[in-house]
């Protein structure tokens, strides 16, 4: 009878735990098992890399409906680029034209050789001048003879009434119409020149024809980005419809709008960059197919002219603005969009 109380009694004290107060290596323990910062930056790599392959995979998913977005995105970035481009080599154009500006001082009748060349080597001397070339009187009628067509009448001429040329060609023609006014006035003063003429008005319109091309494509690509902004915006708020019961399932657990808003962010940065992508390749695939007949034709006018390309600093610049566009166009319709999803 007295043995079993005492089994009892050892059993309880076998079975019970004891308490003793937390030490700081019980503690320790605790803390790393709430995370540190290095366990949370994993945390956060992990995730925002399951977002960007995820969002990958569901465009691959759903290859129709990602082609034909980021087909029409293409067009539109490389129709903007292309215009880009367009310019820029128009601009280098304008640039190899720059020979056609100078100004052309006609020698009087009686100024000889000898005076002429002398005034050259004066004109050369001038810091305003960038190259002058001297054009006799039997060069110039050959010239004419050649260019004009009437050769034979020219021949039937008894004297030469050409007078030497000097062909100046001024610095920065094209972009100081000041210093040209001043330097052309300068060299009427001279004694042995008849006229020193230059096409100013010519100049003019040139110029204006350059900024007016400047001006419409700033405001065609503007509207393109536009167009580019509101197609991936259109596309991230059918993505988000089509997910709109994942969406309310993530806000009943208590998900954050930038946790649901961080897959679909990188569905935009992809349809941008792939686009992007696909834009220089139509950019340069076009520029490939026009460089032959271009080229061939600034050789018929006695030019060398060459079409240039997307350098490689420009073509990570058109990439990366295309994944711009794309983020910026997801997160403006999800901001609008995500307020008004709420669980019924």
């Amino acid at each position: 009878m007295n043995k079993k109380p005492s089994n009892r009694r050892q059993t309880r004290e076998v079975d019970a735990p004891k308490y003793h107060k937390p030490t700081k290596a019980d503690v320790r323990p605790n803390r790393a098992a709430g995370g540190g910062f290095a366990d949370k930056l994993n945390a956060y790599r992990d995730l925002h890399a399951h977002a960007l392959f995820s969002s990958l995979g569901r465009l691959v998913a759903e290859p129709f409906s990602s082609l034909m977005t980021i087909a029409v995105l293409a067009i539109t970035i490389s129709l903007a680029s292309g215009f880009y481009l367009l310019l820029v080599n128009c601009q280098q154009l304008t640039n190899h034209l720059e020979a056609s500006t100078q100004i052309s001082l006609f020698l009087k009748e009686e100024v000889s050789d000898i005076r002429a060349a002398k005034l050259l080597e004066t004109i050369k001397n001038n810091p305003k001048v960038q190259q002058a070339t001297l054009i006799s009187k039997d060069r110039g009628l050959e010239e004419f003879k050649t260019y004009s067509g009437f050769g034979a009448a020219v021949s039937s001429l008894k004297s030469n009434p050409l007078p030497i040329v000097i062909e100046v060609l001024p610095k920065n023609s094209l972009t100081n119409k000041d210093e040209l006014e001043i330097l052309q006035h300068e060299f009427q003063q001279n004694e042995g020149v008849e006229l020193a003429q230059l096409d100013m008005q010519w100049l003019e319109r040139l110029q204006s024809i350059m900024a007016l091309a400047g001006c419409a494509t700033a405001l065609l690509n503007t509207m393109l980005i536009a167009a580019v902004l509101f197609i991936t915006a259109n596309t991230i708020r059918l993505e988000l419809h089509s997910r709109r019961e994942e969406v309310i399932i993530a806000k009943l657990v208590g998900a954050t709008h930038a946790f649901i808003r961080r897959p679909f962010l990188y569905t935009g940065a992809w349809i941008g960059f792939i686009s992007g992508v696909a834009a220089w390749f139509i950019v340069t695939v076009m520029m490939l197919v026009l460089r032959v007949p271009v080229e061939s034709l600034s050789k018929l006018y006695g030019g060398n002219f060459h079409l240039l390309f997307f350098s490689f600093a420009q073509t990570l610049q058109l990439i990366a603005i295309a994944t711009t566009l794309g983020v910026i166009g997801a997160w403006a319709v999800l901001m609008y969009q995500l307020q008004r999803t709420k669980p019924e």
